[in-house]
């Protein structure tokens, strides 16, 4: 890389760390208020907020990136441009598949870095907030989950009603099914711990339905081997878009195996495997921008440009994916044609800028 492009990728990327920071802090403040209801339910208070809230800060990156990388490359190119840097550049032979490619160089370390936030750093912060969410509001009967759980483990329907961790579950019924459908037991349990893969379940109330009678019992303790993991429980009650792209693999191969539909898990990974992309695309697309309107506007139209195309590609993401879902459409393309517009868009632009 020449000197000229690391001069335009530094600049580039300490622009996007500054416009950084102050999105994250705008969005971790909104956080904090948001979740400030929440202060008083056991022993959750002010300072356990606060921590909950700083921890779920590498979430709030990963979900700004895509806006952060195109203000970020708005605002220091258009401070070239306002000192006429991008000028002298021009002048002295540098042409705009230079600019672009030192534009995609920063992209790309940019994506490398919302790859590690949305498969390593963001799906481990948020695991660890919400256990420590949990464990603060425990004392009051804390859910890792406030709504029940359904989960389907070959011919039984499980339905949790309180997930204290991955490992305890309270308040469940395990409906046994027979091969034609029909309901032939119902297991009422008080709580079930996991250890040694089989479950613990405590306070059983068993009922079988037979073709002419039906018998109850109440068991103290029993074993139950069904497939259901902690693991996959603290797959299911996450986010899908906190999940890790190996979790997500799991998380779709036991759905799959079971039956159930797992198509809003398999745009979510091809969402994340397309986010790096998306980066790139968002920060060539503001190159035309700066180049188009060197002589007039500051850096607040330039930022109020951004803002307006960050909102614009949200939208039209977030109905992209819903119209795949409707309408049964490749995961693949629903998560990456906005982006591939979004590139094809950018290289339009820089072709037809002078």
């Amino acid at each position: 890389m020449s000197l000229l492009s690391r001069y335009l990728v530094r600049t580039i990327l300490g622009f996007t760390a500054l416009t950084g920071f102050a999105l994250v802090a705008i969005y971790t403040f909104i956080s904090f208020v948001a979740e400030i209801d929440e202060v008083g339910q056991g022993g959750f208070g002010m300072l356990q907020l606060l921590w909950y809230t700083l921890m779920m800060v590498p979430s709030g990156l990963y979900a700004l990136m895509p806006i952060i990388a195109l203000l970020g490359t708005l605002m220091g190119l258009g401070a070239l441009a306002a000192q006429n840097e991008i000028n002298a550049m021009r002048a002295s032979g540098v042409t705009l598949l230079h600019l672009g490619r030192a534009t995609l160089a920063a992209g790309a370390l940019l994506g490398i870095l919302a790859l590690v936030l949305g498969d390593w750093l963001a799906p481990a912060a948020t695991l660890a907030a919400r256990a420590y969410k949990t464990e603060a509001r425990y004392a009051v009967g804390g859910s890792v989950t406030a709504r029940p759980v359904w989960l389907r483990d070959g011919p039984h329907i499980v339905h949790i009603r309180a997930l204290r961790s991955e490992n305890e579950i309270a308040d469940v019924d395990i409906y046994t099914l027979s091969p034609e459908l029909a309901l032939t037991q119902v297991m009422n349990v008080e709580s079930a711990t996991y250890g040694d893969g089989r479950w613990q379940l405590h306070g059983v109330r068993v009922t079988r339905f037979g073709d002419t009678h039906i018998q109850a019992e109440r068991i103290d303790t029993m074993e139950w081997a069904g497939s259901l993991s902690p693991e996959v429980l603290r797959l299911f009650v996450l986010n899908a878009n906190s999940l890790t792209t190996p979790g997500l693999l799991r998380l779709i191969a036991y759905m799959r195996d079971n039956g159930l539909d797992a198509r809003n898990y398999r745009l979510s990974l091809w969402r994340k495997l397309v986010a790096p992309l998306t980066v790139m695309a968002m920060m060539l697309f503001a190159v035309p921008f700066v180049l188009g309107s060197q002589r007039g506007g500051g850096a607040g139209q330039r930022l109020l440009i951004g803002i307006l195309i960050g909102l614009v590609f949200y939208v039209v993401n977030e109905v992209t994916a819903s119209l795949g879902q409707l309408y049964g459409w490749s995961p693949a393309l629903a998560a990456g044609l906005p982006t591939l517009l979004m590139a094809a868009l950018a290289v339009v632009r820089l072709r037809h800028t002078r």
